[in-house]
């Protein structure tokens, strides 16, 4: 299958109700070499078809395993700090937050496999960035979790991220309250066990 049939598929998925992206995830995943223009198309940061492409690139690493994902981390993990579209800010950041889910687990997997020392420094100095700038509720949110996690594996991070979260991030919103508020539970918890 081709990009243009990929490019074709996205283009009708009219809105990311939940059967338009499975459904679309399915076709990608009937012909799975296809997932390496979905990442690609997800980085087109001038074209509105990264919004649609992220859709389904989340849908699938959320629904059917990150694993999917690992053959192109490198395009992944070199291009996030380089997009602005919300919709796909929001699709990359829950992204990030899979990938240091898995790399956090206790069981071997192929995530801790695949990412490298500069992997994860990407995704802590891009999420320190998404904190600090004006993002939507989601990416703050799902960038805590990413940063909370891989922090375990970072000395550095924790502290970092309490103070902005503290100084800044609980004060933007609920959400980012109710979200920071637990991040920061979860550091204390951490520090004092």
């Amino acid at each position: 299958m081709s990009i243009d049939f990929l490019i074709s598929t996205l283009n009708s998925v009219e809105n990311p109700k939940r059967i338009n992206r499975n459904k679309a995830a399915n076709i990608v995943l009937e012909h799975t070499e296809l997932i390496e223009h979905l990442v690609n198309l997800t980085f087109k940061t001038e074209d509105k078809i990264s919004i649609k492409a992220s859709w389904i690139l989340e849908w699938i690493c959320t629904h059917h395993g990150i694993d999917y994902l690992l053959p192109y981390i490198e395009t992944f993990i070199n291009n996030i700090k380089n997009i602005h579209f919300d919709g796909v800010l929001r699709t990359c950041a829950k992204i990030c937050e899979h990938l240091a889910i898995a790399f956090d687990d206790k069981l071997p997997n192929n995530t801790k496999e695949t990412l490298t020392n500069n992997h994860i420094d990407t995704i802590i100095e891009t999420g320190f960035d998404w904190l600090i700038t004006d993002q939507k509720i989601a990416v703050k949110a799902y960038t805590m979790t990413t940063l909370f996690l891989l922090g375990k594996h970072r000395d550095w991070v924790h502290s970092e991220l309490e103070h902005i979260v503290r100084t800044k991030v609980i004060h933007e919103s609920k959400g980012c309250e109710a979200r920071g508020k637990k991040i920061l539970a979860l550091i204390h918890k951490r520090n004092n066990s």
